[in-house]
């Protein structure tokens, strides 16, 4: 079973709530594996403090001319939709940074003058933090295109696992689609407040497209006036969980504890989500 845990905005909880998630799941017995798939700021393992036993580079195929076959003729650039090729009278030109490793360019080049080679974009993470697979990326500074080091943290998970943990990028972008894409479960963390309850809205309707079953977990719940509870009902989403705020709660965070461990109250609510869930 894998679950993705996205927001349509940063800072509602969404990490608080995917890492304690897969920490209750682990210690009632499931083999949880955390995939911290925001890759561009990963923090997943600020709470879980994995130990990590294993990292590799993660690499993008891109493609690469060959001037004494390249006959000009500008179909590897029509084909791409990313304009990360350029056809000029006397040389074709590569962005690589606009590349999405698609391998079109390479199959459309009847002159045979288009190779892939791989290209550097992150690193990527695996370890283990009490019983949770841990397994996270890191896009190298300055690289554009997130989504293929987030299809690499995606094929690392171990077989074994029986419940999947995707911490999703934040929004309703490309990253946010690519993390999603092949999920059981998408929970929508939210906060009640006018930008949570807008940007909520987005990412029920990027679900839906998706055609992927969702619900919802209102964070700091208390301190709204009832409209996120609306919307849910209106829209006839499940809303999953509610979550207070509570110092004790923030304080926690502040301090990178896993807030499952550090609140006993807190990992109840979690295991109750993690039974509604199933």
């Amino acid at each position: 079973m894998k679950i993705a845990i996205a927001s349509g905005k940063g800072g509602t909880g969404k990490t608080t709530v995917a890492t304690s998630l897969a920490h209750v799941a682990s210690c009632a017995g499931r083999l949880v594996a955390y995939l911290d798939c925001d890759v561009e700021e990963p923090n997943g393992h600020i709470f879980l403090k994995p130990h990590i036993e294993e990292t590799r580079p993660i690499d993008k195929l891109v493609p690469v001319i060959d001037p004494k076959r390249c006959i000009h003729c500008g179909v590897c650039a029509r084909i791409c939709r990313y304009g990360a090729l350029a056809s000029l009278p006397n040389e074709t030109l590569v962005f690589p940074e606009l590349c999405h490793a698609c391998g079109y360019c390479s199959l459309v080049c009847a002159a045979e003058a288009v190779r892939e080679e791989p290209r550097p974009i992150g690193e990527l993470r695996l370890g283990h933090a009490n019983g949770v697979k841990f397994l996270d990326g890191a896009l190298n500074v300055g690289e554009a295109m997130s989504p293929p080091a987030i299809r690499a943290v995606k094929a690392a998970v171990p077989e074994a696992a029986d419940l999947v943990v995707l911490d999703a990028p934040p929004g309703t972008s490309c990253p946010v689609v690519e993390t999603l894409r092949g999920c059981d479960l998408v929970v929508l963390v939210t906060e009640p407040t006018p930008f949570g309850l807008h940007d909520l809205s987005l990412a029920v309707e990027m679900v839906r497209a998706m055609r992927l079953p969702l619900g919802v977990v209102v964070n700091r719940a208390d301190l709204g006036d009832g409209r996120v509870r609306d919307y849910c009902d209106g829209h006839r989403v499940p809303l999953l969980a509610e979550i207070p705020d509570e110092r004790a709660i923030a304080e926690a965070y502040s301090r990178g504890e896993l807030i499952a461990e550090a609140i006993p109250h807190f990992a109840q609510r979690m295991h109750d989500l993690l039974i509604r869930i199933q």
